[in-house]
């Protein structure tokens, strides 16, 4: 069995060969090619485990090869090993600084070759698994949590939408609009889950930190900006039963921000503190708190908590804590978005929370320097 296919770059033909038979001997498959292009249509046909490449060639030398290599996203993960007869100082520098796995001076010891080698390959099959892990995992959670999320408003609209049908000559206006209520609802939950992938997909492609740089603008009195937002809760907390209130330690100094982003995210965290802090006569808390160089914006709620594996896990996508009793959970996106948003800003959100006691999550953002 191969212990892996390597693709040999060198346009020296006696010294290809025999890194060939040197490679084959202990047990690696091998293709070889004599110049970077050579080595590109070569990798394009079959991409390697891993790339042994000479610096110095003709048409294309080994560091063009290798910044070629890393444009397409197909062959990111390839380890790459530079192979060369120069061993100053500055041409390792420039190796490692475009990110090459290892650089190897000629004339070199076998062993060492083969130990560099096996370690790349052995790190490069280690990456690969834990992405694996990673990605079946997100994909379960995927599966798990859009599957309620989809069937459950969708159980709305077409069960009402079914029922007005059937009676559409027998209903009241009050039982028609009790229908068209369910089917909001529906709409509604369907809609806030469509934005928040596509935020997702913004977020992760760089359009809203391009956004940002575009668009923010250094605000003064941040209190009243934040002021703003949290009474524009209150008639939630009031529908829930809670008080929201909000409280500033002085006039903010200048910072800048996206208004939009900021506002996505303080909301979130808002709209979070009312839905877990079940039960009436609750309160949450919004304040506004200067520090030096920094804006802090805390959130206190009395509601259910957190326990620490959960807050370890809080800023992560697609993260949902007892479903089986908070069923008006989401998506499990929401403090994963509203984490990107603020770090657009140059800034943090910790969260100090205890189970059954209620939980704090605070905002911090850094003032205008200048």
């Amino acid at each position: 069995m191969s212990k892996g296919y390597i693709l040999v770059v060198e346009d020296h033909q006696l010294l290809l060969e025999a890194i060939q038979d040197l490679l084959q001997v202990n047990g690696y498959e091998v293709a070889m090619a004599n110049n970077g292009f050579a080595a590109l249509d070569a990798i394009k046909k079959r991409p390697p485990d891993l790339i042994l490449s000479d610096i110095t060639m003709p048409q294309m030398d080994g560091y063009d090869l290798y910044q070629k290599v890393r444009e397409n996203p197909s062959w990111v993960r390839i380890p790459f090993i530079f192979l060369t007869a120069r061993g100053e100082r500055t041409d390792v520098l420039r190796g490692k600084a475009l990110g090459v796995e290892d650089y190897i001076v000629k004339p070199f010891d076998t062993e060492d070759l083969l130990v560099a080698i096996e370690s790349r390959l052995g790190r490069a099959r280690a990456i690969r698994q834990a992405a694996d892990v990673e990605f079946e995992q997100l994909k379960q959670q995927i599966l798990n949590v859009l599957s309620h999320e989809l069937r459950t408003p969708l159980t709305y609209i077409a069960g009402y939408t079914d029922l007005a049908l059937e009676d559409a000559g027998s209903l009241s206006l009050e039982e028609l609009q009790e229908f068209l209520l369910g089917i909001k609802r529906g709409s509604d939950r369907l809609t806030k889950l469509v934005k928040d992938m596509l935020l997702v997909v913004q977020i992760d492609t760089g359009r809203t930190a391009e956004e940002f740089r575009t668009y923010a603008n250094v605000r003064p009195h941040l209190e009243s900006y934040v002021q703003h937002i949290v009474e524009s809760f209150v008639p939630a907390a009031q529908a829930a039963g809670i008080t929201l209130q909000y409280s500033s330690t002085g006039e903010c100094p200048p910072t800048r921000i996206h208004e939009e982003f900021l506002g996505n995210a303080l909301g979130r965290i808002i709209e979070n503190a009312i839905k877990f802090s079940h039960g009436p006569n609750k309160r949450v808390t919004v304040e506004t708190r200067n520090l030096p160089g920094w804006i802090e914006i805390a959130v206190t709620d009395q509601g259910v908590g957190l326990a620490p594996d959960a807050i370890k896990n809080i800023f992560k996508r697609f993260q949902q804590f007892d479903r089986e009793v908070m069923e008006q959970q989401g998506a499990g996106l929401g403090m994963f978005i509203a984490h990107s948003l603020v770090q657009l800003h140059g800034g943090e959100i910790t969260v100090v929370s205890e189970p059954g006691q209620g939980s704090t999550f605070t905002v911090r953002i850094p003032v205008t320097s200048g």
